[in-house]
């Protein structure tokens, strides 16, 4: 037996479950200035890597908000990895607060190389990226939605020195949570098994 619905009707369950199904999805905690120059830092639940060379990352905002404006107008962005010490913080800058973010959440800016946008000074990754497309999404049908995918070009990599292991990035010891289904569900990433390709 399975169950089946119309996400567009009636789905017979208390939340959709899509989001529990396609997880755990890494945060995209975003830092952007805008044009005038205000810090603005918020996290986003849709996000994830698109491309290898050169890596090219994304994530999606429901609504034209802070963030899309101020990336469009400078170009730039900086992608902020959370692990388990920063979550309380992440989460204060979920919030629709006047002002900077990054005070609100009790967080200090590190300038980056390449981007004026700040980095998160405590994450222990960074990501410096310039804006290469803003798409409007659309329903199959073509009904155009509030609903804005930015991918950015990273150009500059920021990588706390003793989470390389051999010249390897070790995942497990970053630490990250990741957004699972349901209003406030979170993962931490754990046991990890090595399969080689064919």
């Amino acid at each position: 037996m399975y169950h089946f619905y119309e996400p567009t009707g009636e789905i017979g369950l208390p939340y959709s479950p899509v989001n529990a199904i396609i997880a755990p999805r890494p945060i995209g905690w975003i830092s952007s200035l805008s044009a005038s120059g205000e810090a603005n830092l918020a996290p986003y639940s849709y996000f994830n890597v698109f491309n290898r060379r050169p890596p090219i990352i994304g994530f999606s905002s429901m609504g034209y908000k802070d963030s899309v404006r101020n990336i469009e107008a400078t170009g730039e962005f900086v992608w902020n990895l959370v692990d388990e010490s920063l979550a309380d913080a992440m989460n204060a800058t979920s919030a629709p607060v006047p002002g900077d973010e990054f005070e609100v959440a009790g967080l200090s800016k590190r300038a980056g190389r390449i981007v004026s946008a700040p980095l998160v000074d405590a994450a222990k990754v960074n990501f410096e990226c310039r804006l290469s497309q803003i798409v409007q999404l659309t329903t199959a049908s073509g009904t155009s939605l509030d609903t804005w995918l930015i991918l950015g070009e990273v150009v500059g990599v920021h990588i706390r020195e003793d989470l390389l292991v051999d010249g390897l990035f070790d995942t497990s010891a970053a630490q990250p949570i990741a957004r699972a289904g349901g209003p406030a569900t979170y993962f931490k990433i754990g046991p990890s098994f090595e399969m080689p390709g064919p």
